[in-house]
């Protein structure tokens, strides 16, 4: 069965371009060209598996959809489409709970594995039968998606829970940028601004660390990557 996918987008011109390519790629995909029509899409938003959603539009943005499904607790994987590669973009796509950006004008091969990215690390089941990981004052519940620090519930995005759990899943270890690149985006890390992965970071650092600008946790290895220690503070 092909996957089914959710294209909120006003241009029409794109989306006819969109919706020809990507069914040829084997997706169905359904078109919202307002908020308002993506918002009455909600109650059964479980039908899809993947939404992309362009930023700007007439009647507000995708940060709302975005916003409004997370709310509801759904993990659905969520692609922003954006007129502007501008890091405070980035940052509230990434803060509503998207997974993912990609800049427009873009390759319709880069947006194709994107989406394939997301769907398999959607489809992949944990193989540990540990269904919790404790590092030193971090547990993540793998089952619930929920991460605690020092007992206290951390709000992460879909993006920040992937890569705390890689880093600590490799605690006390250097994870080198490309590693973490390969493993989160599977090998298009070309695809994906360098600087992106800094906001990441830094976010997660604000989210994880009594003191950002002197982390105990989430180390920096310059020229390398970046390290989860096992602490306990």
């Amino acid at each position: 069965m092909n996957n089914k996918i959710l294209l909120l987008e006003d241009d029409i011109s794109l989306v006819d371009g969109l919706k020809y390519s990507l069914e040829r790629n084997g997706f169905d995909v359904d078109i919202a060209r307002t908020i308002k029509e993506a918002m009455s899409l909600i109650p059964k938003i479980s039908t899809y598996d993947l939404l992309i959603l362009d930023v700007t539009l007439p009647d507000g943005t995708g940060f709302e959809v975005c916003e409004k499904v997370r709310k509801q607790g759904k993990e659905i994987p969520i692609i922003f489409l954006t007129a502007s590669d501008e890091e405070v973009n980035i940052i509230r796509g990434l803060d509503s709970g998207g997974d993912d950006y990609v800049t427009k004008p873009f390759k319709l091969g880069e947006l194709c594995s994107r989406i394939r990215a997301l769907l398999r690390r959607t489809s992949i089941s944990n193989p540990n039968h540990n269904t919790v990981i404790e590092c030193g004052d971090v547990s993540i519940d793998l089952l619930g998606s929920r991460v605690q620090l020092q007992g206290r519930t951390l709000e992460l995005t879909s993006a920040e829970y992937r890569l705390l759990c890689l880093l600590v899943r490799n605690a006390n270890k250097v994870t080198t940028r490309s590693s973490i690149l390969n493993e989160l985006w599977d090998s298009i890390g070309d695809y994906v601004d360098d600087n992106t992965l800094s906001v990441y970071v830094r976010r997660l650092r604000e989210k994880v660390e009594e003191d950002a600008s002197n982390p105990k946790h989430l180390i920096t290895i310059r020229g390398f990557g970046y390290q989860w220690n096992e602490v306990s503070i």
